[in-house]
Formats: C-alpha cells, sequence, structure tokens
C-alpha cells in the first residue's frame, strides 16, 4: 500500500513562491516515477511536473523555468518549488506515483495510480 502526503500549500499574491511538500509510505522507492498533478476550479486534471529513477525531469510548458521539481536521496520525500506564481496557478495539488514500467510524461501523471489528497494553492493578483 503507497501513501502519499501532500503539504506546503496556502496562499500567496501573484509573483509569490510555495514549496510543495509530498511524503511517500509503503513499497516505494527512487527508481520509481513521482510528479504532480494539478486541478484547477473548472478544468480537467493537468500533469505539471514528473521525474522518473535516472533523473530525468519534464515539466508542463506553463511552468517551465517557474517550478523545480525534486525529490530526497532516499526517494520518500518529493518537492515542488514554485515561484514566479500568476492566477492561472491556483488549484488543488497533488503529489502522483506509479511503480516499475512507468513512463516518465506530464501527460502520463495525469493517470499514475497512486495519489495523495492534495494540497490547496491560492494564487491572488
Amino acid at each position: 500500500q503507497v501513501q502519499l502526503v501532500e503539504s506546503g500549500g496556502g496562499s500567496v499574491e501573484a509573483g509569490g513562491s510555495l514549496r510543495l511538500r509530498c511524503t511517500v509510505d509503503g513499497w516505494y522507492n527512487r527508481r520509481h516515477c513521482k510528479g504532480w498533478v494539478r486541478q484547477s476550479p473548472g478544468k480537467e486534471r493537468e500533469g505539471v511536473a514528473v521525474l522518473d529513477g535516472d533523473g530525468s525531469i519534464s515539466y508542463k510548458e506553463a511552468v517551465k523555468g517557474r517550478f523545480t521539481i525534486s525529490q530526497d536521496n532516499s526517494g520518500n520525500t518529493l518537492y515542488l518549488q514554485m515561484n514566479n506564481l500568476t492566477v492561472e496557478d491556483t488549484g488543488m495539488y497533488y503529489c502522483a506515483a506509479d511503480g516499475y514500467g512507468c513512463r516518465a510524461t506530464v501527460i502520463a501523471t495525469e493517470s499514475y495510480p497512486y495519489r495523495g489528497q492534495g494540497t490547496q494553492v491560492t494564487v491572488s493578483s
């Protein structure tokens, strides 16, 4: 049983920063795929960033240069540093994960089988 728990969300003004954190409990390890997805009001869930066991990283085009995904050495904690936030970044952010054979693409994160309860990010103008 894999459990993902997010934290670090909050309310900030446009241009501000937040750092999201996700702890991973269970059979998971550094070699598996992990990512962040978000869902904004009235919109479909969308992948934001992903990394795989080899360290390859991909981002949604709209967040490139502003967001950074990383993990600790054990692979049990995943981060998303978000800078220069905009109103369009508002939404519920979820940590997502998949096991061996996973596809490390932003789109694939939208259907990863393991996902946390989410943490809310609200950006005001």
